[in-house]
């Protein structure tokens, strides 16, 4: 016999420690791993985590087989594998009926459970007994069995456990958004049984998703029924957020041990380098000892000071585990498994070395790896002392198999026995690696000739959508459709994928299906029913946006993405298209936009270099017949392909016939919509009053408003309309163009639209006859008009504004499901108008509404458009989309006007209780409302694009940003606040994101006058604006004249302040600094909340909890440029006690005191030079200041009672807001020594 070669020997001795320490403890039915001898209970995570060193140890026995008995060892190993994957498979489909539940409801009672029992599989404690919501270890699961299938383990058996494996996809698919239990099962660390957001949960997560994309799970022998497949956007989403919250764990937890798990091996997780690298020196500068690492700051577990009884820790007691957490020697496996990965070959040997001290050796001579260390009882003191200087205890088991596992895996890759491919066959260890430039396909199809024709005059030449045949060409919303059969199992009980979102990165794909190739256009623009899609430019500049976007995430997928577009009817402009879209498609055919490489074709050239996904899926495969499609599929598509772009009803869109005017009167309802505004500019401190309360409703103001005196017309409309429109083509007013989602439910609603068509051609043909109403009215309130009388007003204005009006004015007496047919005819004996209305016909006020909406669109007339979109309740379509995008990156957002109606979002809610709540918020002042939801939509798309611009922002407060955007306006208009607001709403979609992006960026801005009266909004760096004033002067006398001048310095720094207050930007590490005052002295106080000093037992500094509670007291502030002096203030506080001047600052410091003492100072200072605050503040004498003081108004207008120059001063210099707060310290603090030398240096 052949003499065993040394590296069979050492591989026999590694498969003998493998089956005494790992083996042996396998259930022979289950294949399940128990806890530990006394425990039965089996954890998936741990379970997992044990068998890798048995595949790793099969692989390396596979490569040196050199004798028959290796490869049966081989074979014994890799069938131990299947054994476990598949008992946990086994347990985890005993509760399908979970996975099926979790899909809609996400909640952690619904979950599917975290352990089993070993002994059979079936669950061992109850849902709400256990916190079982941990998506890392269901991901975990998912992502070691691709890889072992990539490596050629068959695991899988049958379709119907695709099916399931499928289903578990969907499961985890929402990662980024479902708080969990996490890796340590605790949630919130004080384990009270909170789940959280965990980026080590979103992590595993986006591997999972990755790794099972288009992966065969029978292997090589599989076809196309055992494919599993993913959508791209949501791995994506879970990388954006993984990326956002890195090196942060979760809301309670700074800094996490497990996180490795995440940037190294197994998941790979993180696609940048600088990333992974903060991300693991962060974990080592603080979480790591001498025995391995802590798992986070502050964990209790199995310290001697934990109180054993309970299973929760009061929220004082956090502090006193710092400096003597346990440290798990579990971690220094990783840490070797990531520096293998690295090829780090001296950084392997280091942590080898340490390891090597502090295992424990068992009797018979092998190396065991404990769970953890703890400092023991008696000498916890001199722990508290000089951290990391006691010796530790051995606590918990040992060996403890989830390390002892990776410490097996790391010696095999040590020795070379296996290569660190060989345990990554899927490649997930080179994400981070730099990968060539993406080039975006784009394809621009014509709906008909005549718009192809159109186009060709500008040069740009695409095909029709008959000519792109046989390739056909679908709305993103037939995609969703389709996917909603993957993972369809009728056996298991299993109803496919729920979430009806296609992002842009899936439609980006071409898609097969038997010999059929479909192109889908983008999810965004299928909304037509949104008022949004109706501004060209907005469209441009997302189609942009989403170009930039697919270059940078364009990632494991082979081919080029290929957007596809329809240019319809529906988007030209008078019949003409649109400059904007002209200009964009002109730099399309420049090969270069933005600086991303686009290439302009038809669908036909592409089909090499496109992505092409198979929709095998959609196979009637349980009826046995893998190679039809499923019948319903087959309905639906023959049902939709015929009428999906073709036969889109091209809509006739124009205005109303021009009738006889016998007299134009002044409207008696003017101003109903403008009462209902609440923004609100001029008071002297933003958002003091606020809206009025909610009970009163919006008619009961008895005393008009001064903005509806009578000589005040309102806009007579300038848009003539057209005269040639006829009957034949009346203003389509059905509903299939507008989803709504409104309360009171309509019984007629489901009629036809021709009904309602040719109802709308009646009223239209009728000649109405006029009522004189008396023209000597004093108050122009209208509550005696008649209704009869209305009706007869709103068919004869023209003016869309009136007729807003007077809807307005119905809709708040009568409601939306009044009807009006038959109303506004005096003369009832006309038989003509009679026979008409007899049918019985219904037109609600609401009807008439949708009339306005639809007309107010093609004027543009934007004000008017938000105000009856939000009366109709129609909805931004991705409302919740957005609302989750910024809560995931750990954003709060508030609604409402503060101080008294801000309501905040934490945790994300469906679309109907959002819209609930931000009804709530801003009472019947439907335009804000509209607005509100509108710019959550933008935030969201920049935080998507542009994270950068919310740094050192937790909060974003929706309502203060629309004061901030009307008061901007009208500074830089040099109008009231009444006329910026109405400025503010007649934006188009356009120019508002525009302007909200110039309010992120802090960059200066000019707003230019446009025709039609629209507003532009330009960036000053523009050639249109002069490069002398910070706002931009341009030639007054010319058409396009700029309307501003404003002094360049003045006002900067007041508008400096106003800005980062309202946008609750906040100086770099503030909220950890803001931790260090607070531990020397009793309390901060701000405006009536007190942060008191416990808040430092209970959080770290850098927890983001602590930050919140610090940004809830900052938020109790009404004005934004006070808010911000008070950052200033707390700034000053940090730099006392960072440079340790004193021991202790004493008592509960009010942090007010110190702003008006500052104040005081100035206003002193001023008096003595003469500056110019001796115009307002400075220049009353004591006896005058004091009862001014109490009237409540300062002369300058500065909010509460600082003077308007100190906000307007520099941080810096000598008569700087530093300055006087560094003196105001000195004053008020009685801890400050009072004379004497002190080194005083202020950055």
């Amino acid at each position: 016999m052949r003499s065993r070669s040394n590296s069979g020997v050492r591989l026999d001795y590694y498969q003998r420690i493998v089956h005494r320490l790992i083996l042996a403890h396998q259930e022979p039915v289950t294949g399940l791993f128990p806890a530990s001898n006394v425990n039965s209970h089996a954890w998936i995570r741990d379970n997992v985590y044990c068998i890798l060193a048995v595949w790793g140890l099969s692989m390396a026995y596979k490569k040196i087989a050199d004798q028959d008995e290796d490869r049966a060892k081989c074979y014994e190993l890799e069938q131990s594998c299947v054994k476990l994957m598949r008992g946990l498979l086994m347990a985890m489909m005993n509760q399908k009926d979970k996975v099926e539940k979790f899909k809609t409801t996400q909640s952690p009672c619904d979950s599917l459970h975290a352990k089993y029992s070993s002994k059979n599989g079936l669950p061992v404690v109850g849902d709400n007994e256990w916190g079982h919501l941990q998506i890392d270890a269901v991901s975990l699961y998912l992502l070691i069995l691709a890889q072992m299938t990539a490596s050629g383990l068959q695991i899988v058996f049958s379709l119907d456990e695709v099916s399931f494996i499928q289903n578990l996809v969907f499961y985890i698919e929402s990662a980024y958004s479902i708080p969990d239990y996490g890796i340590w099962e605790r949630g919130d660390k004080t384990n009270h049984g909170e789940p959280e957001l965990n980026a080590s949960s979103i992590g595993m997560a986006k591997a999972a998703l990755e790794a099972m994309n288009e992966l065969d799970l029978f292997g090589a022998r599989g076809g196309p029924a055992s494919v599993i497949h993913v959508l791209a956007d949501e791995a994506h989403k879970c990388q954006a957020v993984l990326q956002s919250m890195l090196p942060r764990e979760s809301n309670s937890k700074e800094l996490d041990s497990g996180l490795l798990c995440v940037i190294g091996f197994p998941a790979f997780a993180a696609d940048d380098a600088q990333l992974i690298h903060n991300t693991k020196d962060a974990i080592l500068s603080r979480l790591q000892g001498k025995y391995g690492c802590k798992r986070f700051l502050r964990d209790g577990y199995r310290t001697p000071k934990e109180d054993p009884s309970r299973l929760y820790y009061e929220r004082w007691e956090l502090r006193m585990f710092e400096n003597i957490e346990c440290e798990w020697p579990l971690f220094f496996c990783y840490l070797i498994l990531f520096h293998a990965f690295q090829n780090d070959k001296r950084s392997v040997q280091d942590y080898a070395d340490r390891l090597e001290k502090i295992m424990v050796r068992s009797d018979d001579g092998i190396l065991l790896i404990p769970e953890s260390y703890a400092v023991p009882m008696d000498l916890v003191g001199f722990e508290y002392e000089k951290p990391g200087s006691q010796l530790r205890e051995v606590v918990g088991r040992c060996p403890f198999l989830w390390g002892q596992s990776l410490f097996i895996l790391g010696r095999l890759l040590q020795e070379g026995f296996l290569a660190v491919g060989e345990l990554d066959p899927l490649n997930r260890r080179l994400g981070a690696q730099k990968k060539p430039d993406v080039v975006v396909q784009v394809v621009i199809i014509a709906e008909d000739n005549e718009i192809r024709d159109k186009l060709a005059e500008h040069d740009l030449h695409v095909q029709t959508i008959a000519e792109v045949a046989p390739i056909e060409v679908q709305p993103a919303r037939v995609l969703s459709h389709l996917y909603t059969y993957l993972g369809r199992n009728r056996k298991l009980g299993l109803t496919g994928r729920k979430s009806r979102d296609v992002g842009i990165l899936s439609t980006s794909k071409l898609y097969s299906l038997k010999d059929r190739i479909f192109a889908f256009t983008p999810q965004h623009i299928d909304y037509e029913e949104y008022y949004t899609t109706r501004d060209p430019d907005l469209l441009a500049s997302n189609f942009t946006t989403n170009l930039a976007f697919l270059t940078n995430n364009w990632r494991h997928m082979l081919g080029r993405p290929t957007i596809t577009l329809m240019a319809t009817h529906y988007m030209l402009d008078q019949d003409k298209i649109p400059l904007a879209m002209i200009q964009t498609m002109r730099k399309l055919k420049s090969g270069y936009i933005n600086g991303t490489r686009v290439m302009l074709g038809s669908l036909k050239d592409f089909l090499n270099t496109s992505a092409i996904t198979d929709l095998s899926f959609l196979g009637s495969t349980e009826d046995g017949y893998p190679d039809r499609l499923h019948p319903d599929v087959q309905t639906y598509l023959d049902e939709h392909l015929l009428r999906s772009f073709s036969n889109r009803n091209t809509m006739n869109l124009r205005g109303g016939q021009l009738r006889p005017r016998h007299l134009r009167r002044r409207m008696s309802c003017k101003g109903a919509i403008k009462k209902t505004r609440s923004i609100n500019v001029d008071s002297d401190n933003l958002g003091m009053e606020g809206p009025s309360p909610l009970t009163e409703r919006r008619l009961s103001s008895i005393v008009p408003p001064p903005w509806l005196h009578p000589n005040q017309q309102s806009h007579v409309s300038v848009f003539a309309t057209t005269p040639e429109e006829g009957p034949s083509s009346p203003p389509h007013l059905g509903g299939e163009l507008i989803r709504e989602n409104i309360y009171p439910i309509d019984p007629h609603h489901s009629r036809s639209a021709i009904d309602r068509r040719s109802e709308f051609v009646r009223q239209q043909e009728i000649t109405v006859p006029k009522i004189l109403i008396q023209r000597h009215r004093a108050d122009n309130n209208f509550a005696d008009t008649e209704v009869e009388e209305l009706i007869a007003m709103l068919r004869e204005t023209e003016n869309l504004e009136e007729q807003g009006d007077i809807l307005q004015y119905l809709v708040d007496t009568q409601g939306l499901d009044f009807n009006t047919a038959g109303l506004g005819f005096r003369h009832k004996h006309d038989d003509d108008n009679v026979g008409m209305l007899e049918e019985g016909r219904v037109v609600t006020v609401r009807d008439l509404l949708k009339g306005l909406y639809e007309k107010a669109c093609q004027q543009k007339l934007w004000g008017l458009v938000r105000h009856t979109a939000g009366m109709l309740g129609k909805r931004v379509e991705d409302l919740a989309k957005a609302v989750t995008d910024l809560l995931v990156r750990q954003k709060q957002v508030t609604v409402g006007m503060p101080p008294n109606n801000e309501h905040t979002i934490t945790a994300p809610l469906p679309e109907g209780e959002l819209r609930q709540l931000i009804h709530d918020a801003y009472g019947d002042d439907e335009s804000t409302a509209m607005l509100t939801q509108e710019l959550m939509v933008y935030l969201a798309m920049f935080i998507r694009t542009e994270p950068q611009l919310f740094h050192e922002m937790l909060r974003l407060r929706v309502g203060l940003i629309i004061q901030v955007m009307a008061k901007e306006l009208s500074r830089t208009l040099n109008c009231g606040g009444e006329a910026a607001s109405e400025h503010l709403l007649n934006l188009s979609p356009f120019e508002m994101k525009n302007l909200l992006y110039h309010i992120l960026s802090g960059k200066e801005f000019a707003v230019s006058s446009v025709a039609r009266g629209n507003l532009s909004i330009v960036s000053c760096k523009s050639s249109r604006v002069s490069k002398k004033s910070q706002i931009g002067l341009g030639d007054p006398e010319g058409e396009d004249a700029l309307i501003a001048t404003i002094d360049d310095r003045q006002g900067q720094w007041l508008r400096r302040r106003r800005l980062d207050g309202a946008l609750n930007r906040v100086p770099r590490d503030f909220y950890s600094r803001v931790w260090t005052v607070l531990e020397k002295c009793q309390g901060l106080a701000i405006e009536g909340r007190i942060l008191q000093q416990s808040l430092t037992q209970e959080m770290t500094p850098g927890e983001l909890k602590f930050a919140l509670e610090v940004e809830t007291a900052l938020n109790q502030i009404p004005q934004p440029e006070y808010r911000q002096l008070v950052v200033e203030a707390l700034m000053v506080l940090t730099l006392v006690t960072e440079h340790n001047m004193v021991a202790s600052l004493g008592d509960i410091i009010c942090v007010e005191h110190l702003v008006h003492k500052a104040n005081q100072l100035f206003l002193e200072d001023q008096r003595k030079v003469q500056g110019d605050a001796t115009l307002c503040c400075a220049k009353l004498k004591d006896g005058k200041e004091q009862q001014q003081a109490a009237s409540g108004m300062l002369l300058c207008g500065g909010a509460a009672y600082i003077c308007q120059h100190l906000y307007d001063s520099a941080p810096s210099g000598s008569y700087g807001t530093m300055t006087y707060m560094s003196r105001a310290v000195a004053l008020v603090l009685d801890c400050v020594p009072k004379h004497g030398e002190m080194e005083c240096a202020i950055s």
